[in-house]
This record gives C-alpha cells, sequence and structure tokens, in this order.
C-alpha cells in the first residue's frame, strides 16, 4: 500500500511538472506566430493540459482499466467547470466574448451528450472514437478559421508579447513535458489500481477522484495563473477547450487504441451529471456574458456537495 500510494503522489507530481513544460514551451512557440491568447487557450494550452488525461487514458485501456479512464473524463470536467472555473471567477468575474458563447459552448456542451449516448450500449468502440476524434478536428478547424477571420480586422490588438529564448529550446521543454507525462501517468495508473484493489473500490471511483483531481492540476494552475495575470481569455479559452478536448481527442484516441468498458454507475450518474453540468453554463453564460463571483461561489459549492456524496455513496 505505501508503494502504491508513493506511485501515485509521484505520478501527480510528474504530470503537473510536465503538464507546466508542455503549456510554456508550446504557448512560447505559439506567441511567436501572433495568434490571440483564446486560440492559445482553445488549443495549444487545452491540448497540453489534457496531455495528462491522454497519457492517463491510454495506459488504463492498455491495462484493462476502462472504467478508470471514462471516470477520469467525467471527473476532470466537472472539476474544470465546478471547481475551476468557480474559483476563477470567484477571484475575478469572468467576461465571456462572442466566440465562447456561439461556438465552444455549444460544442461542449453537444460533446457531453454525444458521449453520454455512444455510452448507452456499455462500451466505446473504435467507431465511437473515430466519431469523437472527428468532432474534435471540427471543433480545431473551426475555432482557427474563426481566429484567421478576427486577424483580418485591424481592431485585434490581444496578440501574446513575444518570448525571448531559442525555439529549439521551446521545442525540448515541450518534448521533455510530454515523455514526463507519459512516464507519470503510468506510475499513476499502476498505484491507483492497485489502491483501488486494496480498498475493494471501483476502478471508476478512483478515476473520478483522485485521478480526476490530479490530472485537473494543470488546468487549475494554468487558470488561476491566468487569472491573476489579467489573461482571462487564456483562461476561459483553457477550461472551455480542455472539456472539449477531454471527450473528443482524449477519449477518442483512447478508444482507439483499445475499446473501453462503460460500466453501469457511469452511465447512470457520473456521465449524466458530467453532461448536466455542461448544460448548467448554457443559462449561466448567457446571463449577461460573465459568470459572476456569486455564480463562481455557488459552482464551487455545487462540487464540494458532488464529491461529498460521492465519498458517501461510492466508498
Amino acid at each position: 500500500m505505501v508503494l502504491d500510494a508513493a506511485l501515485i503522489l509521484a505520478g501527480l507530481a510528474g504530470l503537473i511538472v510536465g503538464a507546466e513544460f508542455l503549456v510554456r514551451g508550446g504557448s512560447a512557440i505559439a506567441s511567436r506566430l501572433g495568434v490571440s491568447p483564446l486560440l492559445v487557450g482553445l488549443t495549444i494550452v487545452s491540448i497540453g493540459t489534457s496531455m495528462p488525461e491522454l497519457a492517463v487514458g491510454i495506459d488504463a485501456s492498455l491495462n484493462d482499466a476502462g472504467p478508470l479512464a471514462i471516470g477520469n473524463i467525467a471527473g476532470t470536467n466537472i472539476v474544470n467547470l465546478l471547481l475551476i472555473l468557480g474559483l476563477s471567477a470567484a477571484l475575478v468575474p469572468l467576461a465571456l466574448g462572442r466566440q465562447t458563447i456561439r461556438l465552444d459552448l455549444p460544442v461542449m456542451t453537444v460533446s457531453a451528450l454525444l458521449l453520454l449516448v455512444l455510452s448507452l450500449n456499455g462500451d466505446l468502440n473504435r467507431l465511437d472514437g473515430v466519431l469523437l476524434l472527428a468532432v474534435a478536428v471540427a471543433y480545431t478547424v473551426t475555432a482557427i478559421r474563426v481566429e484567421v477571420k478576427a486577424r483580418a480586422s485591424p481592431t485585434v490588438t490581444d496578440e501574446l508579447p513575444a518570448t525571448g529564448g531559442p525555439v529549439w529550446g521551446r521545442v525540448l521543454e515541450l518534448l521533455g513535458g510530454i515523455v514526463l507525462i507519459v512516464l507519470a501517468a503510468d506510475w499513476l495508473v499502476r498505484g491507483s489500481v492497485d489502491v483501488a484493489t486494496e480498498l475493494g473500490v471501483s476502478e471508476a471511483f478512483i478515476g473520478l477522484t483522485v485521478v480526476a483531481i490530479g490530472t485537473s492540476a494543470p488546468e487549475l494552475t494554468t487558470t488561476i495563473m491566468s487569472t491573476l495575470r489579467g489573461n482571462r481569455d487564456l483562461a476561459i479559452g483553457n477550461l472551455i477547450g480542455s472539456s472539449v478536448y477531454n471527450i473528443t481527442f482524449i477519449l477518442g484516441v483512447t478508444a482507439l487504441v483499445r475499446p473501453l468498458e462503460v460500466t453501469d454507475d457511469l452511465i447512470r450518474v457520473d456521465l449524466p451529471l458530467m453532461a448536466a453540468v455542461a448544460l448548467l453554463c448554457i443559462p449561466v453564460f448567457l446571463s449577461g456574458r460573465r459568470v459572476s463571483r456569486y455564480e463562481g461561489v455557488a459552482f464551487v459549492a455545487l462540487y464540494l456537495v458532488y464529491l461529498g456524496l460521492l465519498i458517501a455513496f461510492r466508498t
């Protein structure tokens, strides 16, 4: 048990450090291209901070722990939207742009509902994986097209500042982050599965709690730092983009590696809850196109209630 706990802690630490390297390197490279913070948040940073989920998902599927992979995504998205978005809005109210309302919010909600429908037969097969990946590609292409159109406007002035240092150093930083994330994910999954077995709790529960909170650490760090530095577009883009890519890209790739089992608890409780949280964002986001401090505190409170119920009834 002690060795397993050490593996989990080492895995969590490695995921956080690796994601930091990946995001810093990717963001620096993107800034050289002169793209906006929102697009960087929606693409480079979102995919970068979702790399722990991808590594955990692939490793879990190869170890026949499909419920852990899906539970991790459901739990991570709930953490992203209720806890991290809530904390960010509680610090400083979040103003929402037109693209977030017209593109990112609908795609996030549709992705959550699509995953729920695809899971109703008890598994995510390779065809489901292809469909989810198609949504990820379409979303990315659309976001880039919107950005290119915005770049053509002379009123756009939200470029990231140029980052110093040689490009090759940033590339090495990005690649090093990926390697560290892959290694750390293996430690985290092995330790988590062993602990779940010894404690007699399900792999899905471990994925919804320990692994979900752990793999959300990069999003938490990125969002809070972006908030404190006044880069709100990067913070919002990171959270919404990560929530989309977790479902479409991460589970799409994972299902292609090996079909994933979806347990009854995930179908009846966790995936519907994830979809409900995405649906909850619609009236909150549309009311004045902002997330107020009050709404942020309410989101955090909802997450704490959810976590308490999860521990009380699933252990």
